[in-house]
């Protein structure tokens, strides 16, 4: 299966969201991708990046997710859309899966706020699979798969062979200019990566803006650990890699022991 991670920059109103939504999901389907994904919270866009509050309501929400499935039905490619919704009028952040055909298979919401979003966010309760061309996948969002690895560990256990990480790490103020890929000077995000990977024997893809000062870059990584390829710091496109499901095994997660923590 070849995927697609995108990363965007913040889009200034929901309307620019979507024109570069549409934009990088033509160019993936354009290099046979099957899916992609887009970082965290990107309809109507990351808390504090300036999109209007007005774009947050529930109906122009609505709206904004009745034109993705209309790009992912037109493209014929499944999208993986993080977005604020609401759900018993609290908002929460989550993460859409549309099918190829436009259909809408379910969401992720984000169980695990950084303590700095419980103003922002109520946190989710339930954890899915999902499933796109007979591939199993799970749904980790930003601090959570970077913190809680138990996240991405269930995926792992119940059949998933790659978990996709929609999250944002970095500012568009101010910050170092990272060079290398998992430098040991690095924050610790990337390594992160590998270790959600490595310890569960899977595919992990995390996807990240393009903003001025990232603390990481939108990655694939197998299921040994390594990193298959990353996009450029700070640069806006998609990059595009395939997958061998039958190398994500899961052993590693499965080995696990859930009675001994019960």
């Amino acid at each position: 299966m070849k995927i697609a991670l995108a990363s965007p920059p913040f889009p200034k109103n929901m309307n620019e969201g979507l024109q570069t939504l549409e934009k990088m999901a033509i160019e993936a389907a354009d290099m046979n991708a099957e899916i992609i994904c887009f970082p965290e919270s990107y309809l109507p866009g990351y808390p504090g990046m300036g999109y209007p509050k007005a774009d947050q309501t529930s109906a122009n929400l609505e709206r904004a997710l009745n034109e993705v499935c209309r790009i992912a039905a037109e493209n014929s490619i499944a999208i993986i859309v993080p977005m604020d919704w609401y759900i018993n009028k609290q908002l929460v952040n989550l993460a859409y899966v549309v099918s190829e055909k436009g259909e809408i298979l379910g969401y992720q919401t984000k169980n695990q706020l950084d303590p700095s979003e419980d103003t922002i966010w109520v946190p989710g309760t339930h954890r899915f699979i999902f499933e796109i061309k007979d591939v199993k996948f799970g749904i980790t969002i930003c601090h959570e798969g970077f913190r809680y690895p138990e996240s991405v560990r269930w995926a792992a256990q119940n059949g998933a062979r790659i978990v996709f990480h929609p999250h944002f790490s970095g500012s568009n103020t101010n910050g170092v200019k990272l060079t290398e890929w998992g430098n040991k000077s690095n924050p610790y995000y990337e390594k992160a990566m590998m270790m959600r990977a490595l310890e569960n024997t899977i595919y992990f893809a995390s996807v990240n803006y393009s903003s001025l000062y990232p603390e990481s870059a939108s990655s694939l990584i197998d299921p040994s650990g390594n990193c298959v390829l990353h996009e450029v710091y700070g640069r806006s496109g998609i990059i595009v890699g395939e997958i061998d499901p039958n190398q994500a095994t899961g052993l590693l997660a499965k080995r696990f022991k859930n009675a001994l923590y019960s």
